[in-house]
């Protein structure tokens, strides 16, 4: 696909990448000369230098054969006219990143009048993803498929768990129940692991159920599984205020810190059900002399990254709690990952596997399409949902037959609501929507599973 992305912020510069890897044809827009001109070398494609909602500029970037253009500005309103002028000019598809709050509520209205494919709010995204963790204690990472009924979750292995020193051969059926152990990490190993694999204590293991059967399986390795009731957040920004309308209106408790006075007045008519605190959240006496320990759970979401994480290391201290920890730069990600931080969240990365998807749903023309992905196990694998419109290779044949590509895993079958975990004997049908763990880039049908 032709795609022209608009803002080349943290997110533009993630797009680029992650799109460019996967054989497109990228234009990227931005004011700044140098930063064009670094992501033009480092990406290998083309910069063009100006105001992306710019009719001539957009001309320049080739925007009447484009077939998709990204708007992800600092601004809404300048994403929304930048797609309004490509609808104009160009007849192609549009994504506007739109942040606002007071945006959320007309997105049904502005995508329609605007001729919008998709708006995007990675601070809302984000909030839905900590709001799904803080479901799940016990789990760093949780990615939803099938419309929630089937879960893709990561969880550390204790020391002295049952699991340690295990071979998942010899995991009995009772204790496994219907979920699939479908990744493994080890230090910097990562497993997608046969019957001869062998748990140990630290491993990262991923599993696929539904909740019901993933919840049942923590029971039995001994892993506490009730969602919190309780929730400390430091920082009033914007995924702030989202995560805590999600969870105030599930009864969940939560106290919010915030040390700017205006913004805490904004939050109180904002968040009505929500305990508001002014104060530096920074501060260690604040936080014991607000209960911390008291909290099932803690939020570090302030704007500097720095802050959340010394926050999030402080708050492990202070008793047994399920931590949320934003970061908006990956530049030392394998030291974060060090940390013990729990659920770490990555606002950008979630935008990116949202637009991802999309342009590989567009790009196919088989027999399926890509209808949820995530990038997981930080970003070296990928899990992807596929619906099956059409009969193609895959389908009808036991999976035992079909010769699938190294490091593909099929996790799960969804059929008429019911979540299989296949066996050999099993058979992709039509109308079945399959999950895919995998560590090949680009998977865009379900036919892209199998090898030559």
């Amino acid at each position: 696909m032709k795609i022209i992305i608009v803002g080349l912020g943290k997110v533009g510069q993630t797009l680029a990448a992650e799109l460019g890897r996967e054989d497109n044809d990228i234009t990227v827009i931005d004011t700044r000369e140098d930063v064009v001109q670094e992501i033009a070398d480092q990406c290998d494609l083309m910069g063009v230098v100006g105001n992306g909602a710019i009719y001539s500029v957009q001309m320049e970037a080739g925007i009447e054969t484009a077939d998709l253009l990204i708007a992800v500005t600092g601004s809404d309103e300048l994403n929304l006219l930048c797609c309004l002028i490509a609808r104009k000019a160009g007849h192609c598809q549009t994504i506007a990143r739109v942040r606002n709050p007071e945006y959320n509520k007309e997105q049904g209205f502005i995508r329609d009048a605007l001729g919008l494919a998709m708006i995007i709010n990675p601070e809302l995204a984000a909030a839905g993803e900590a709001a799904e963790a803080l479901q799940f204690p016990s789990a760093i990472e949780v990615d939803s498929f099938a419309k929630n009924r089937a879960r893709l979750l990561k969880f550390r292995i204790p020391e002295k768990s049952v699991l340690d020193q295990i071979k998942l051969a010899d995991l009995p059926a009772g204790m496994r129940g219907n979920i699939l152990i479908c990744a493994v990490e080890r230090g910097d190993e990562l497993i997608i692991p046969d019957g001869n694999c062998i748990l140990q204590a630290r491993d990262m293991v991923s599993i696929m159920g539904s909740t019901s059967d993933a919840n049942e399986f923590f029971k039995k390795i001994g892993i506490v599984t009730n969602q919190v009731k309780s929730l400390m957040i430091v920082g009033g920004s914007s995924v702030a205020v989202y995560l805590a309308k999600l969870l105030a209106a599930v009864g969940v408790r939560i106290k919010l810190i915030e040390k700017d006075l205006k913004r805490c007045e904004s939050l109180c008519t904002q968040l009505p059900k929500v305990t508001i605190v002014h104060g530096d959240g920074t501060d260690k006496d604040l936080l014991i002399e607000e209960g911390i320990e008291r909290f099932e759970s803690f939020a570090a979401l302030t704007n500097i990254d720095e802050e959340n994480i010394l926050l999030s290391l402080y708050a492990r201290k202070t008793g047994p709690k399920k931590l949320i920890t934003k970061i908006n730069r990956i530049a030392f990600d394998e030291v974060i990952k060090e940390l013990d931080l729990d659920t770490v969240i990555y606002p950008k990365n979630i935008t990116a596997e949202h637009i991802i998807r999309y342009v590989r749903s567009r790009k196919n023309s088989l027999g399926s399409n890509v209808e949820t992905l995530h990038k997981i196990i930080g970003g070296r694998a990928e899990a992807l949902e596929f619906m099956i419109r059409n009969q193609s290779r895959a389908t009808g044949a036991a999976l035992q037959e079909l010769k699938t590509k190294e490091e593909t895993l099929v996790a799960s079958i969804v059929r008429n609501g019911k979540i299989i975990i296949p066996s050999g004997s099993d058979k992709i049908l039509q109308g079945d929507r399959v999950i895919v763990i995998t560590q090949i880039r680009g998977l865009k049908d379900i036919d892209d599973i199998l090898a030559k």
